[in-house]
């Protein structure tokens, strides 16, 4: 769900996935890329914005799950057949 909503609002998911500053740089660059592609009349510039959005909160979620599995392997060990 939060895909949607930063394919629609990218700095709100931004927010509400944590990231004050990516929020701050995508509402930024969401308004200079509306305004350059309305005066060069290029429509599809406004498709950075939710692109940067979806591609930092997946960043997120995998660096998440990446530290969750670290701690895991950290408190129970390594798999069984790891490494033989």
């Amino acid at each position: 769900m939060i895909y949607v909503l930063a394919f629609f609002v990218p700095p709100l998911a931004l927010l509400l996935n944590g990231q004050i500053f990516a929020a701050i740089f995508n509402a930024v660059l969401m308004i200079v890329f509306l305004v350059i592609g309305l005066v060069t009349l290029t429509p599809f510039l406004w498709l950075i914005a939710p692109a940067h959005a979806m591609i930092a909160i997946y960043m997120r979620n995998e660096d998440r799950r990446h530290r969750e599995l670290v701690a895991a392997i950290e408190k129970h060990g390594p798999p069984a057949n790891w490494r033989r």
